[in-house]
């Protein structure tokens, strides 16, 4: 079955106000992009998809994925995958200990030392694809910003998430880096064919995103495709 990530009949409250009405389907590889001014409400969709919806706020509506109604369920449970401005890199933890951190867990019976092995060569298998070769044992902290964005996006796509949502991830890079940054997290989305709905100020993400842009507004919700 192709994979869907649907929002039916959202209407999203700040205290008594009503934010915002939504409707809207994303199919696998696709990126449906959500833009709109500061206060319309756009990380409190994401935040209400995840299940993480501030006590300011209160929606009614569901969200199905692939084909299940999620609304009801834990964050945790219903994997969907979130990639913010920042990083949010552990400290503590190498390259590969952040990428394997969110890694389903495996069966307590199969926790050998062959399964780690596999994990780290997984690991390492992924980093050299996004051009971080021999980097599994380096610390976060000395990483470059558009180094620290790729492990991010590894460590998302490496919890197998059966959707994913971006919330300004490319804001913070500079105009170059944020190309090159945006291009390999779009490839990668298509190439995993997951949903994904991406919120952003810039309009050149939507363009490069090459699918449905929905606006928010105020005083109603316009609905058009980028070029």
């Amino acid at each position: 079955m192709p994979s869907s990530l649907q929002i039916k009949n959202l209407q999203l409250y700040r205290q008594d106000k009503l934010l915002l009405r939504l409707n809207a389907e994303v199919n696998g590889g696709e990126i449906l992009t959500i833009m709109g001014p500061s206060g319309s409400g756009k990380s409190s969709l994401l935040n209400w998809i995840t299940g993480t919806l501030s006590n300011d706020f209160s929606a009614t509506g569901e969200v199905w994925l692939n084909a299940q109604n999620v609304s009801h369920l834990p964050t945790h449970l219903r994997q969907i995958g979130v990639l913010y401005q920042d990083a949010l890199l552990f400290s503590h933890l190498s390259v590969a200990g952040n990428i394997a951190f969110a890694m389903p867990k495996e069966n307590r019976q199969n926790h050998t030392k062959s399964s780690k092995k596999q994990r780290l060569e997984k690991i390492e298998h992924a980093l050299a694809q996004v051009g971080l070769a021999s980097m599994a044992k380096r610390h976060p902290d000395n990483l470059s910003g558009g180094q620290q964005a790729r492990v991010a996006l590894l460590r998302t796509l490496l919890s197998e998430p059966k959707a994913i949502l971006l919330d300004e991830p490319f804001s913070k890079l500079d105009t170059q880096l944020r190309m090159e940054t945006r291009q390999l997290v779009f490839e990668q989305i298509r190439d995993h064919k997951l949903p994904a709905i991406m919120v952003t100020h810039d309009h050149s993400d939507a363009e490069a995103a090459e699918g449905q842009v929905i606006h928010l507004g105020a005083a109603e919700i316009e609905q058009n495709h980028a070029r």
